[in-house]
């Protein structure tokens, strides 16, 4: 065999890097099918879970949408909020940092709970709807309909993820621990509602607000009604940010008979979504009022209402990739309420005494 000059070999060396990188990209830049495994449709090429995990463990991934973080974000929120404001209700000017803001080892709890149990439902979601997601464009590359996971490995997965939630549950006081095995009714009932009812945001309102309730019941042991006008306000919330996420499928959800708030409010949404964001805002200020929390938090809830707007103003509900966009900056409407809440905890501990 002739041997290659110098120009040759560099030039073979580049082409064989190319064609590595090609080979090890390649999954993550594939829609998955039944035929060949890669990423799901709504999820980013370049995330952490196809870079960093082997491709074994992708399916579990992509049931527990740890691919899509977005969720467990928004699953949080209200859990950060609601410890925020009973550890800033009725403080007073000269407390301590430590006794105005949430204990980090609960902000750590809930965070780890977020995380297992919007996996857990997810995946029971996916188990409940494995027919309808087939259907679905954006759903039919989920590990099950694209048969990269059988029902018994996505039951077994979500047993675990269930069994991290109840340890993190576990630390908390007998009220919350109570509260939070309650909310497993919802969670349950809700894959079912898009069979039956045009609002089955409403039931995912119910379950995603649900921290509302638990932040306080953990600070407190006992529910009061700034906890029950936080949860009330974030179920007006939910049902506004997943009014947008839903018209990205309303085609598709038509076709097989999915129902949503976005089929139901149809052109009408922005009218919907103002009333539903208005009354969110409403409701959480009289929250905070109640709470007697100071001026701060009601600067993060102003901030976040003017994000609410901007949503509404520019949201196109026949432009799927701008409502995945819009449905994901909700995050941010919860980092800006909840930075409010730990602004006012601090503004009392600074405030010199009398």
């Amino acid at each position: 065999m002739a041997s290659l000059s110098p120009g040759q070999e560099a030039w073979s060396r580049i082409d064989l890097t190319v064609a590595s990188r090609a080979a090890t990209s390649f999954p993550m830049e594939n829609i998955q099918s039944t035929a060949a495994q890669g990423r799901v449709a709504d999820a980013p090429s370049g995330h952490w879970v196809y870079k960093t995990l082997p491709r074994a463990l992708w399916p579990y991934a992509q049931l527990a949408r740890w691919d899509r973080p977005i969720g467990w974000w928004l699953l949080l929120w209200p859990c950060w909020w609601s410890l925020a404001l009973a550890a800033s209700a009725n403080a007073q000017p000269g407390a301590s940092a430590a006794a105005v803001l949430p204990s980090p080892w609960h902000i750590l709890l809930f965070l780890i709970g977020a995380v297992a149990m919007r996996g857990a439902g997810c995946t029971y979601n996916d188990l409940v709807d494995e027919g309808i997601d087939s259907e679905v464009e954006r759903t039919r590359s989920r590990p099950l309909p694209s048969r990269q996971v059988s029902r018994k490995q996505a039951w077994a997965f979500l047993i675990l993820q269930a069994l991290v939630g109840l340890a993190v549950v576990l630390q908390f006081n007998r009220f919350a621990v109570a509260t939070g095995i309650v909310s497993l009714l919802v969670v349950a009932c809700y894959p079912f509602m898009k069979r039956i009812t045009d609002w089955p945001q409403f039931v995912l309102g119910l379950a995603f607000s649900w921290g509302a309730l638990m932040g306080w019941a953990t600070h407190f042991g006992r529910l009061d009604p700034p906890a029950l006008l936080l949860y009330l306000g974030s179920i007006l919330w939910v049902i506004g940010y997943d009014t947008i996420y839903a018209h990205q499928d309303k085609e598709d959800d038509a076709i097989v008979g999915v129902r949503s708030t976005a089929r139901l409010f149809a052109e009408d949404t922005k009218k919907w979504l103002t009333g539903l964001y208005s009354g969110a805002l409403v409701l959480l200020a009289l929250a905070f009022a109640m709470a007697h929390v100071p001026l701060p938090a009601f600067i993060g809830l102003a901030a976040a209402a003017i994000h609410m707007l901007r949503q509404i103003r520019v949201l196109d509900i026949d432009n799927p990739d701008q409502c995945l966009r819009l449905f994901k900056s909700n995050s941010t409407v919860g980092w800006l309420i909840f930075l409010g809440l730990l602004a006012s905890g601090l503004w009392v501990a600074l405030q010199p005494i009398g």
